[in-house]
């Protein structure tokens, strides 16, 4: 076996590195989205045995939607990067550009076995730089055509040392062989195919067979003339040994995916943000139109696309990354003249095939390892012995392009030892080498983003409806609706009867405030569902991205009030068609919160919670509705299940501490005060967690901490009304009534009909400022905004008292008692009021001065009792067409309701301050009266 030296190395690791540095820039696109971005497996606090449990995309293999695509070493690795730069796409594409450069190497060494060295150097160099590998290679899910590359040349390699002195078996390589290919077989399952090329190579490389010579040989042992050679039985032997493994590798296969195969189904393709990859289920119909196309459009389409895919090897011009839906229209006659293409390809097959089969020179067995490494790596992806979920792939030529190059180079050595045609030949190669260089390196921009990857693709194809939805959904994601539109309306003139293309236009129309055509739009998609017959047994396979329509349409007239039964029988409907729809289950369970029904909604969280325990968002739902049923501390268990799957699981974070503040309970404050502080590490910039903290650090007493926690949520947001108004308050409460104005004045500014905050401001105007007039003003304004506001009204009376007008404090207060006649400190400041009108002599002393302690209303308003902290009571909500729900930015903003209950304790506080109050007032009454 010839070796590879330095400067072949250096020659091709630059060689790579030219054409594909700029893949370093690209960022996650297509189904690098799910295999990266959406797969939990990636991330460390995931156990590693999951992966093992689970497929490409994260889906467990018990799962009906699951892929059954089983690569746990190549999630290893994206886990690898993931502990590296988490979700920093640039590590990922240099690791693949760095397999890529080491598969080119293990391929030259290939190459040396059956090329010289310098046409083993020339088919290296057309693989490293032939555009057709972009796919594999900048996208970041083709690393597992990389890795199972990477064993599957090594297994071949190891194989071709089982060949000892005196054609003994060595059995070593052999060992080493199984075990490699079990290992390229996880990173993808096409690794297996090596066992074949290993059996071709045995029979006709090492032992020199033709198949002349194996037919008659057979035809003399049938014939009982000869018996078989005995090194024909170790050949025997060999191939047994590795058949017999690959059975049990094929077994152990069959045992993960639990003996199903992926779900096929015959609706519409998923052209949903995020689901334009095959990461939920295959819908043969539109991915593959072939599959599901009677005899012999199936049979004919299905050998078109051999040399299809032949001819991407040979002009890779026109790349896409999407082959399917309409990409390749049927084949349905005999007389099509694309068969042409079909009966040519298969002629020119069947000579190399007759050639290198028959004779025994070198350049046959070149040409049958050429052939070898074209053919049998691809049969998985062939449809020709079972259906796949595409019609073609780029990625799948990876390994079919090394038995490609092998042919041009050797082809090229024949050509080039002619001395005709010798220079021409290494012009043409310099300039294949050079315009497929350029190609790949123009090709990498392509996958930089989305839209640059969909775009690039309808150059090459506008008949796949699939590419227009997925630009629409690139330009949607930035907030571009308008032009988003026009791709999904195209999408759905393209393919009428497009499930998810109407979704995206009624999803589109939504965001654009059209709900009308929106909701057209849903009920056009929803009319391609298939119904249910009444009396019959519902029994077909629907995707749970199509049963979104639902969903959506759901979310879109729930806004109307008078419409949320007819959203909820939506919900039912998705369920019955799937059970097992969790996402049905938790909007449901949403819209049942809004209709007042909490035990229905529980029902419904607890029925998703059996599809899915570990899913924090479901047990952060649940917590929020047993809020509604006052249910304190089953919520706070709840919330507790939800930071354990998801410590960082931000709502649950920001209302358990909340809840935990509501309790009253002190040794729940530290852990309280916890949560809030990792809550504004997640969410720095939400002046709520700040506030919170504040709130908290009053109820410990803690002032300077509550006064620096208010002024961070009122830096955020100055016109956050409930950090003014308690600030002002924690003001007024530490004898700092001076500094509370200023704040007050902030506060009426954004809100002049805050009740609370004129109260506050009168209360310290008259008390502190001297300032009759101005607190004159504040009450004044409160009774023309509420005239019955009690509070109001009784400082009112005062300020005419502090006026001398004794007359009108007297019918003021009489109107003060009318609306609350039950108040003692009305009816006796009205007799201090009459007792000095008849004495006729005023006492230069306040009667009652408007203070804090006035009865048990001012000091309710002014006290810590305006919480307006958002309350947990909303659900995480599903985001529209959406297959998985999204956690809301923030629940309940600043509000000014009050808080409806109030704890004990603060009854408590409330109550005492009621009994002090009642204490200076009789102080008061005994020195007006001269005791």
């Amino acid at each position: 076996m010839a070796h590879i030296n330095l400067k072949e190395i250096t020659l091709i690791v630059g060689v790579v590195t030219a054409c594909y540095w700029n893949s370093l820039f690209c960022g996650f696109v297509f189904d690098d989205v799910s295999a990266i971005l959406d797969n939990k497996d990636l991330h460390p606090s995931t156990p590693l045995k999951t992966l093992f449990q689970n497929d490409f995309w994260g889906t467990p293999m018990s799962e009906e939607r699951s892929h059954k695509s089983y690569r746990p070493l190549t999630v290893l690795t994206f886990r690898l990067n993931y502990l590296f730069s988490e979700l920093k796409p640039m590590s990922y594409h240099l690791l693949n550009m760095i397999l890529h450069a080491v598969v080119t190497i293990i391929f030259l060494k290939v190459c040396k076995l059956f090329l010289d060295s310098r046409s083993s150097v020339i088919a290296s160099l057309l693989f490293a730089v032939h555009p057709i590998h972009t796919e594999a290679v900048t996208g970041v899910v083709g690393r597992a055509e990389l890795l199972s590359s990477i064993f599957f040349l090594a297994a071949f390699l190891s194989y071709t040392k089982s060949k000892g002195p005196n054609n003994s078996i060595v059995w070593t390589p052999i060992a080493l062989t199984v075990f490699l290919v079990a290992v390229a077989t996880l990173c993808k399952e096409q690794g297996i195919t090596v066992v074949g090329i290993c059996c071709v190579y045995e029979v006709f490389i090492a032992q020199g067979y033709t198949l002349p010579l194996l037919c008659t040989t057979a035809g003399q042992f049938l014939r009982g003339k000869s018996s078989i050679p005995f090194s024909m039985l170790q050949t025997l032997v060999k191939l047994i040994v590795l058949m017999f493994s690959t059975l049990l590798l094929v077994v152990i296969r069959v045992q993960i995916i639990q003996s199903q195969l992926p779900v096929f189904t015959s609706l519409p393709s998923p052209s949903t943000p995020g689901l334009h990859h095959p990461s939920l289920q295959f819908t043969l119909r539109f991915d593959n139109p072939a599959a599901v196309s009677p005899t012999p459009t199936r049979q004919l389409t299905f050998n078109y696309l051999l040399p299809v895919n032949a001819w991407l090897l040979l002009n890779p011009s026109e790349l896409c990354c999407d082959w399917t839906m309409g990409t390749i229209p049927l084949i349905e006659s005999f007389l099509d003249i694309r068969n042409v293409a079909t009966f040519t390809f298969f002629c020119f097959l069947g000579a190399l095939g007759v050639f290198s089969l028959r004779y025994p020179s070198n350049s046959s067995k070149t040409v049958l390892m050429a052939l070898c490494l074209m053919a049998l790596p691809f049969i998985p992806a062939s449809n020709l012995f079972f259906p796949v979920g595409f019609v073609v792939a780029e990625r799948v030529l990876y390994v079919p392009s090394m038995g490609f190059c092998i042919l041009v180079a050797h082809g090229w050595h024949k050509i080039s030892n002619k001395s005709v045609f010798k220079k021409l030949s290494w012009v043409c190669l310099s300039l294949v080498v050079f315009t497929h260089a350029l190609k790949t390196i123009h090709r990498n921009w392509d996958w930089e983003s989305e839209y640059t990857l969909f775009m690039s693709a309808l150059k090459v194809n506008k008949n796949n409806a699939k590419l227009w939805n997925n630009v629409g959904h690139a330009l949607e994601n930035e907030k571009n609706f308008e032009r988003a539109l026009k791709y999904f309306l195209q999408a759905t003139h393209v393919q009428p009867d497009d499930i998810g293309a109407h979704m995206n236009v009624g999803r589109t129309y939504k965001n654009l405030n059209r709900t009308k055509e929106a909701e057209e739009s849903y009920m056009m998609a929803k009319s391609l569902m298939p119904q249910i017959i009444p009396g019959k047994k519902y029994a077909a396979r629907i995707a749970p991205n199509h049963l979104n329509v639902y969903i959506n349409l759901a979310n879109l007239i729930r806004a109307d009030e008078s419409r949320l039964e007819e959203a909820d029988q939506l919900y039912r409907q998705a369920i019955s068609m799937r059970p097992d729809f969790k996402q049905a289950y938790i909007s449901r369970g949403e819209l049942l919160l809004k209709m007042n029904k909490p035990f229905k909604a529980k029902e419904a969280y607890l029925k998703a919670l059996e599809l899915d325990r570990n899913n924090a968002d479901l047990w952060y739902n649940l917590a929020i509705v047993q809020i509604e049923l006052k249910e304190p501390n089953e919520a706070l268990k709840n919330f507790n299940r939800a930071l354990e799957l998801n410590p960082k699981h931000k709502l649950a974070l920001f209302n358990s501490g909340i809840l935990m503040q509501e309790s009253g309970e002190v040794k729940l404050r530290p852990e309280a005060r916890k949560r809030l502080l990792s809550y504004i590490n997640e969410e720095p910039q939400d002046a709520n967690g700040y506030f919170n903290l504040g709130m908290l650090a009053m109820d410990d007493k803690k002032d300077s901490e509550a006064e620096m926690w208010m002024k961070k949520a009122i830096k955020l947001q100055p016109d956050f009304r409930s950090a003014l108004f308690n600030l002002a308050l924690l003001y007024s409460q530490t004898a700092k009534e001076l500094l509370a104005l200023p704040v007050l004045e902030e506060l009426l500014k954004y809100y002049p009909d805050h009740i609370k905050g004129l109260i506050l401001k009168g209360d310290i105007l008259m008390n502190q400022k001297k300032d009759i007039l101005g607190a004159k003003k504040c009450f004044e304004k409160i009774l023309e905004m509420d005239p019955r506001n009690v509070q109001g009204k009784h400082n009112l009376c005062v300020v005419y008292f502090e006026e001398k007008d004794l007359l009108k404090a007297e019918r003021c207060l009489l109107e003060t008692l009318a609306l609350a006649p039950h108040e003692e400190y009305i009816q006796r400041h009205l007799n201090i009021v009459r007792d000095k009108i008849s004495a006729s002599s005023l006492i230069e002393q306040p009667i009652f001065p408007v203070s804090k302690t006035s009865g048990n209303k001012i000091p309710t308003e002014n006290a810590r009792e305006i919480r307006s902290e958002p309350r947990p009571t909303q659900v995480i909500k599903t985001s529209d067409n959406k297959s998985s729900s999204k956690t809301n930015k923030q629940l309940g903003k600043d509000t000014d309701s009050e808080t409806p209950h109030k704890t004990t304790k603060e009854i408590k506080e409330i109550e005492k301050k009621r009994v002090a109050a009642l204490k200076r007032l009789e102080e008061i009454e005994r020195i007006l009266n001269g005791e």
